[in-house]
């Protein structure tokens, strides 16, 4: 099966980035892999902790590595059925969802997402 026009939400520090807030971690293999998405008519909800001038610097991340964004900590369409503030997605990719692969590294202190094996998934469930 093959899905398109999903909406994803992906969270920023460890997941597209190692941890090193309040600063922009090194990528850790995560531009590909939403660039893919997004070719394959899937939108991404950045869904970050991140606040103010913090949250701007992630979303020029997005922009500087060419990953259009459809929405930032919300998703537009929602509004019109809830009034929940939590970011209604068809999937979420973040390092503290349980069973997303993970990487651990020495150099970093915070284990971050196995970029090649999300896409892997992706592949075998029909995202990509």
């Amino acid at each position: 099966m093959s899905y398109t026009g999903l909406t994803i939400a992906v969270d920023f520090d460890g997941t597209c980035v190692t941890h090193e807030y309040p600063y922009i971690g090194q990528d850790v293999g995560a531009v590909p892999v939403l660039r893919e998405l997004v070719e394959q008519g899937h939108n991404l909800i950045l869904y970050t902790m991140r606040s103010g001038k913090l949250e701007e610097d992630a979303v020029a991340w997005f922009k500087e590595n060419g990953i259009p964004l459809y929405a930032v900590n919300s998703n537009p369409t929602q509004k019109k059925w809830t009034k929940s503030p939590k970011v209604h997605a068809d999937l979420y990719i973040d390092d503290r969802t349980l069973g997303v692969p993970l990487i651990y590294s020495e150099t970093t202190s915070h284990p971050y997402v196995d970029w090649v094996k999300v896409r892997e998934w992706l592949v075998k469930e029909g995202f990509l």
